[in-house]
């Protein structure tokens, strides 16, 4: 036997409980030494972590309209807490952070904020949706990961079809309509319906958004808003939209003859302010 082994295997044989209380506490010291190491690595890889991994990130969806010039974007978040808010040119967006920035992007004809959703129309077939929504994603994600409200504290949209005292039991029902039925099937399109008044069995709306040019909004208003209201509320004869109407007379002077033409220019309401 090795010299050097065995005064050690003499001692083990002789003191075996020893030997063992000295194994354990090593052993037990190496897992403390180990545990110890693995926590430090832990903590000393979650502080050096890069900031950005901690940072959630922001998807936005788009959904087609039936107006093809109009497109709904989804942020994932809430755009305003009650209410739509129609803004049809960068005048109407000062109370708007948000629909200010938006009209900044060339292109841009109206914005509309939802619930849940932006409509952006574009200015016409010219322009390509290719080219306008990466800026109008870019746009909403600095948006909301900035903080500001979407809307300024004193300009909150008001619902147009708020109960009022001066309503009679036709009128709130169509209001009811409105709100619980119509109103949200029309949003799913990215536009809204306005109550405007109810006067001799017809009911006037003002469509916004998608539904303002829409190809579709005759089939829209009469096919599905007329025939539901008619279905809950006899009293209801037809539905209007609500537009402007400009008579233009152009004079014409020709041997000494004037010839006077009417022409009607049929111009949406909303760019009037009532």
């Amino acid at each position: 036997m090795c010299p050097f082994v065995r005064p050690i295997v003499a001692r083990t044989v002789g003191c075996p409980q020893t030997v063992a209380v000295v194994l354990r506490q090593r052993t037990e010291r190496t897992l403390m030494g180990l545990l110890h190491q693995r926590q430090t690595l832990n903590t000393t890889s979650m502080d050096t972590a890069p900031p950005q991994l901690k940072t959630r990130t922001m998807f936005v969806q788009t959904q087609d309209t039936p107006n093809p010039n109009s497109l709904k974007f989804l942020p994932g978040r809430t755009v305003l807490d009650s209410g739509t808010m129609n803004f049809a040119g960068p005048r109407d967006a000062y109370c708007s952070p948000l629909a200010r920035q938006l009209f900044r992007i060339d292109g841009v004809k109206s914005v509309f904020f939802g619930p849940d959703f932006i409509t952006i129309t574009k200015a016409g077939a010219e322009m390509e949706w290719k080219v306008i929504k990466p800026d109008v994603f870019a746009t909403i994600m600095d948006f909301f990961t900035s903080g500001l409200p979407v809307v300024n504290d004193d300009s909150k949209p008001n619902p147009d079809t708020a109960p009022s005292d001066e309503d009679d039991e036709v009128v709130a029902m169509i209001k009811e309509l409105l709100d619980t039925r119509i109103r949200p099937t029309v949003q799913e399109d990215g536009g809204d319906v306005i109550y405007r008044g109810f006067e001799d069995g017809v009911v006037k709306l003002k469509l916004q958004g998608s539904c303002t040019s829409c190809p579709s909004s005759i089939v829209t208003l009469k096919s599905g808003i007329q025939n539901m209201l008619q279905f809950y509320i006899p009293e209801v004869d037809s539905v209007e939209q609500v537009r402007f109407f400009v008579v233009v007379f152009f004079f014409c002077i020709h041997s000494r003859q004037v010839a006077v033409m009417y022409s009607y220019l049929y111009i949406p309401l909303f760019l009037f302010k009532r």
